[in-house]
């Protein structure tokens, strides 16, 4: 795949619809502006409903935005047909075609394009190859696993030489172990091909394991957008805090403020945290800490008690009120270490760097 990498670029897009109940017209999608770089791997991740889809769905043109131009290249789409764009589209569902063995399915696209058998038979060859399914070929669609046939559509998609690869939801049907391996596969395959890839799903997981930005959507909107290290450690919400991953939200009040330092009071004792925005003294906040980030103990500032104490084998699972705030822990590799029960009065302390306030 020799093409020039492109990259999409989204201005003000809107998309309504209209309420079958009321009848009255709602924004599915309002006002997204993004700007993807060429050879990038982004997700659009976001409860159902959030507009995530119905995005997509936009930059492959199977639905029109109502507002706003997108890009691809550098070229206006908005007025090209899905067969006239650069895109190509793996699907939820595989869309096989069960009469049509694993070759004649990867080669269909080369075959509308009306390429010759040699190049065809070219290349299906590489991409077979690519995604590990040579000595397939002949395999009809319904003797192959999950995983299998999903590689299948991931070729189709592929051997066509987009210059932009959009997925929707493409493991949702798969069971959890598998959708590991395949989004790893997913993940190599991208990286090989240096293809601009925009990926939706609602697993947060998956969204942190492959891609180079997040895109977390609400209610037609962008929430926030970054890296997923960004995205974890430095939410600008409690909705983007709670929706990636999990997170204790521990309520506090700002003391005094030194450059980046904040200091708070929490559970009633004071503690220093890092923190790039600003709060003003006397501000209600709340501390953002991820259950691996607390730390349980006996020489904590904060006093906790243990309502709950599992051992979950890597990791020893704790639920410990703070005052009226319930806060989890995982408290990794407990074999070493002092295991609290029920009951207990313990601490809890958290490095300043590995919490985030809101």
């Amino acid at each position: 795949m020799s093409k020039q990498k492109k990259g999409v670029r989204i201005e003000h897009i809107s998309k309504i619809y209209v309420d079958p109940k009321t009848k009255k017209d709602f924004y599915a999608v309002r006002d997204i502006s993004l700007d993807i770089e060429p050879g990038s791997f982004v997700t659009l991740l976001g409860p159902s409903g959030c507009g995530k889809t119905t995005t997509l769905r936009m930059i492959a043109g199977f639905e029109s935005p109502d507002e706003g131009e997108i890009y691809i290249g550098g070229e206006p789409i908005n007025h090209l047909t899905p067969n006239k764009r650069d895109t190509a589209m793996v699907f939820q569902s595989y869309a096989l075609f069960p009469h049509y063995n694993v070759f004649d399915n990867v080669a269909y696209g080369l075959r509308l394009r009306k390429l010759s058998k040699d190049e065809i038979q070219k290349r299906v060859g590489v991409i077979l190859n690519l995604v590990e399914l040579n000595g397939m070929e002949s395999r009809m669609t319904n003797q192959l696993s999950g995983g299998q046939q999903q590689r299948v559509a991931l070729a189709r998609a592929l051997v066509v030489e987009p210059g932009v690869l959009l997925f929707d939801e493409p493991l949702s049907n798969l069971d959890a172990k598998l959708r590991v391996s395949m989004r790893t596969e997913i993940r190599r395959i991208q990286q090989t091909l240096g293809i601009t890839a925009i990926y939706v799903t609602h697993d947060q997981a998956e969204a942190m394991s492959i891609s180079d930005r997040i895109i977390i959507m609400h209610r037609g909107v962008i929430a926030q957008q970054g890296t997923p290290t960004e995205i974890y450690y430095h939410p600008n919400s409690e909705f983007v805090a709670d929706f990636i991953g999990e997170a204790n939200f521990l309520p506090c009040r700002v003391v005094s403020v030194s450059g980046s330092e904040h200091r708070v009071t929490v559970g009633g004792a004071v503690v220093a945290l890092e923190c790039d925005d600003q709060h003003a003294v006397g501000e209600d906040c709340k501390i953002v800490l991820r259950p691996e980030a607390a730390i349980i103990g006996d020489d904590g500032p904060i006093p906790c008690k243990v309502i709950l104490s599992c051992f979950m084998g890597s990791y020893q699972n704790y639920h410990v009120m703070v005052g009226d705030t319930l806060v989890k822990i995982s408290d990794a590799c407990p074999i070493n270490k002092k295991v609290y029960r029920v009951g207990d009065a313990a601490t809890l302390r958290f490095d300043r760097n590995c919490a985030h306030l809101l």
